[in-house]
């Protein structure tokens, strides 16, 4: 259940009778030949899965992250990072106002890690807030998935290549990572990982992408307990 199906009173009745919802934080930015709105598109079907079976709310996803490596890859749109917690910030204080009060934070990109520390501050901050944060490639429930079919997860290849952000045809076989130390700029990275992937395979079998699925969408439906 998303807000953009739902009307204003829609939104007031739900509040009556549960005061939790998703947020999605994502970005846009290269993931070599799937979409660049992969780090969109996995949380929030992810969201939706879990919707489907609680009722819990979707609020419509941020679709823009801090990826200032990525910007020398055309179609990237990067955030600063002071705009995305200030961003958050607000969500946050806007929906806190009208009565939510748990909410759970569905990451889908690293780059944007630094909106955690404003969530604990304003859980600080706001009496009963409630917030818990989930980065679906980082949960270990993933990592065993990926260490049980001995794949190796990285930036866009095949942990990422769910069929619905493939939007071009995958290279067969695997890519072998680039060495290096430092921390690059966005000029750097385009020469280092040419074409966008950060090495491993491309891709996997369809019932291994339904078990990294699933398996996230089980840590997802236990945090909303909100125990």
């Amino acid at each position: 259940m998303r807000l953009e199906d739902l009307n204003w009173m829609d939104v007031e009745n739900y509040l009556q009778q549960d005061d939790r919802l998703i947020l999605i934080l994502g970005a846009c930015e290269q993931h070599g030949y799937l979409s660049l709105l992969t780090d969109v598109r996995i949380p929030l079907a992810l969201a939706d899965a879990a919707s489907e079976r609680t009722g819990v709310l979707v609020a419509p996803p941020l679709n823009f992250g801090v990826s200032p490596y990525f910007l020398d890859y055309p179609g990237t749109i990067s955030l600063r990072s002071s705009t995305l917690i200030q961003v958050v910030e607000d969500m946050v204080r806007s929906v806190y106002r009208q009565g939510f009060r748990r909410l759970l934070v569905l990451n889908g990109h690293g780059g944007n890690d630094g909106a955690r520390n404003v969530l604990v501050e304003l859980a600080n901050q706001l009496p009963e807030l409630r917030v818990a944060w989930y980065a679906w490639w980082k949960s270990h429930s993933v990592e065993a998935v990926a260490e049980k079919h001995e794949l190796k997860p990285a930036h866009a290849n095949w942990l990422e290549a769910f069929s619905f952000v493939q939007v071009a045809d995958l290279p067969q076989g695997s890519k072998v990572p680039p060495a290096y130390q430092g921390l690059p700029n966005a000029e750097q990275m385009r020469r280092l990982y040419g074409d966008g992937s950060f090495g491993g395979a491309y891709s996997t079998r369809p019932e291994i992408m339904q078990e990294l699925f699933e398996a996230a969408l089980a840590d997802i439906l236990l945090l909303l307990q909100f125990d």
